[in-house]
């Protein structure tokens, strides 16, 4: 049990599997001006958590304490913040990649990285949302354009990014096509993808064909191939940052777009996100939950790579 001055944490020394996790009791930090002292009650797991506990990524060696996503109650305000007073119910992400923190007992934010939490949901639906839906936000709407009417492919659709930028194409207007494996399609078709593509029984480009936007969460070889899709002028946004060139020169070949994206946190984004949950158009399907301490078990579901949705830590 933490003290007044400690909290708990989930930390590690070394790069590995889930098994270098482990639970450690670290000094709580205070708010600076302009930061929020939040205590987690949720927290949200994405593919960058363990893609970085294997490899060190935008972090480097450890040891780091993980998380971006976060859903809590303000516990503390630094001199300038008012936006928000202690005990306020609030969400959303930590400044990606260097922001990172919120698989702990509690954490500090930047105060335009959060913004109040909907009332309509609680704490493990709000922790699960703020990553992967700024993420799709960005990607269709800032980056895309996407507009009513028009065609838009997401790869992984059942995936959590993939699952909510299906509900934000829709809120749209758009014609979504999504792929997944057979037994996800049930899933897909619930949350509004008007054509499912099996990715193992069918190739997505001779399936698709005059599509105006693709999302592609893959990256590799599906981001040079999701180009051959569009129509003129049509594009791609990869939420994978690193590839081949041929990414870029092949776009400039079939006279698309191509763009490499990271999400970057972002109040605006996040209050279009709190009006989709309001008006009923968005909500994070939860794969499963995991007390702060079985994190190395969230982990180990993670690296399977066949979750539904979003796997989400909670903190009493």
């Amino acid at each position: 049990m933490s003290t007044v001055n400690t909290m708990r944490a989930i930390s590690q020394d070394v790069l590995g599997g889930p098994e270098v996790l482990r639970e450690v009791e670290v000094e709580r930090p205070e708010p600076g001006p302009n930061q929020v002292l939040v205590r987690v009650r949720a927290a949200g797991l994405n593919p960058t958590d363990w893609k970085h506990r294997a490899t060190g990524g935008f972090l480097g060696e450890p040891p780091f304490v993980l998380g971006w996503d976060v859903s809590g109650v303000v516990e503390a305000v630094g001199i300038g913040v008012a936006t928000f007073t202690p005990g306020d119910e609030v969400f959303g992400m930590l400044p990606y990649p260097y922001g990172h923190g919120s698989h702990a007992e509690y954490v500090i934010a930047p105060v335009r990285a959060l913004t109040h939490k909907p009332s309509l949901i609680d704490h493990t639906q709000a922790g699960a949302l703020p990553l992967v839906s700024l993420t799709a936000w960005q990607a269709l709407v800032e980056n895309a354009d996407l507009q009513p009417g028009q065609r838009v492919l997401i790869h992984a659709a059942a995936g959590g990014v993939g699952h909510v930028a299906v509900q934000i194409a829709k809120a749209r207007g758009a014609y979504v096509i999504g792929t997944a494996s057979a037994g996800k399609h049930d899933f897909l078709r619930g949350i509004g993808v008007d054509e499912a593509i099996d990715y193992r029984e069918t190739d997505f480009a001779q399936a698709v064909k005059d599509v105006d936007v693709v999302l592609d969460t893959l990256g590799g070889e599906t981001s040079v191939r999701s180009l051959r899709v569009l129509r003129p002028g049509g594009i791609v946004v990869s939420i994978i940052p690193f590839g081949s060139d041929e990414f870029h020169e092949e776009a400039e070949r079939l006279g698309v777009r191509a763009v490499r994206m990271l999400v970057d946190a972002d109040r605006s984004g996040m209050k279009a996100i709190v009006d989709l949950v309001e008006r009923g158009k968005l909500r994070a399907t939860i794969a499963d939950t995991f007390p702060l301490a079985d994190a190395a078990e969230a982990h180990a579901l993670g690296d399977t790579g066949r979750t539904t949705g979003k796997l989400v830590l909670t903190v009493d």
